[in-house]
């Protein structure tokens, strides 16, 4: 199977509220984001909110969708796609650890286990460290997410309230109770996944002219992202 992923590194500034058919303001502190000048948008996948910010590796997967095939089912595609990257990342984790010269993250052990938690988080010895959502059509499907590099983690308590919804493993904790970085480069890990999904050719095109008109005349706009 081929894949194309997209890694945007730690280049996104301020925070994006990852808003599907949830309430506005009843998923992230909208005046906190607007005093602090940080943006709040709607993702077209499922999910609650997010932040995002310097320090996270942001990737996108198109994979077909095959009739009888591992993504069949948004079950079946969850189960495929986020054991894919768990194995992935425990690998680079067992193989190389935490870079030279780095302490560990805060909650990261020696011998960290990376386990797939909920429907489709990634967790580090209990504590997220990944979450991910994916948009479907017929015949293809979009699976995107993040993993927590160095973010600075303290502006998510500000931006968001507790979840409305969460999974059972959460436990109540708050967001920095519940978050941990992984510490890594994020060169490490964007190989790490490019050799999981076999994403080895370089993209020779991209719609450039097409993305910055559907950025700017719909999802950068009020009646996109304050839809619900």
């Amino acid at each position: 199977m081929r894949a194309g992923i997209a890694g945007a590194g730690s280049a996104i500034l301020g925070t994006a509220g990852a808003l599907y058919a949830n309430q506005v303001a009843r998923e992230a502190r909208v005046e906190v984001c607007r005093d602090n000048h940080w943006g709040v948008y709607r993702r077209c996948s499922g999910g609650g909110c997010v932040v995002q910010g310097p320090g996270c590796l942001n990737y996108s997967l198109i994979l077909p969708v095959e009739k009888g095939g591992p993504l069949r089912s948004v079950a079946a595609a969850n189960r495929f796609i986020m054991e894919k990257h768990r194995d992935a990342l425990q690998t680079l984790l067992d193989q190389r650890g935490q870079p030279p010269g780095r302490a560990p993250a805060a909650g990261i052990l020696a011998s960290p286990r990376v386990t797939v938690e909920g429907h489709t988080d990634l967790a580090m010895n209990g504590w997220k460290c990944s979450g991910n959502a994916q948009r479907r059509a017929r015949n293809w499907l979009l699976f995107h997410g993040t993993f927590l590099l160095s973010m600075d983690l303290a502006p998510i308590e500000r931006a968001l309230p507790m979840p409305t919804r969460e999974p059972s493993y959460r436990n109540h904790r708050s967001h920095r109770e519940f978050l941990v970085n992984l510490g890594l480069p994020a060169t490490w890990l964007r190989n790490a996944l490019c050799g999981s999904w076999e994403a080895n050719e370089p993209l020779a095109e991209w719609p450039l002219r097409e993305t910055a008109s559907l950025a700017r005349d719909k999802y950068a706009t009020n009646e996109w992202n304050f839809k619900f």
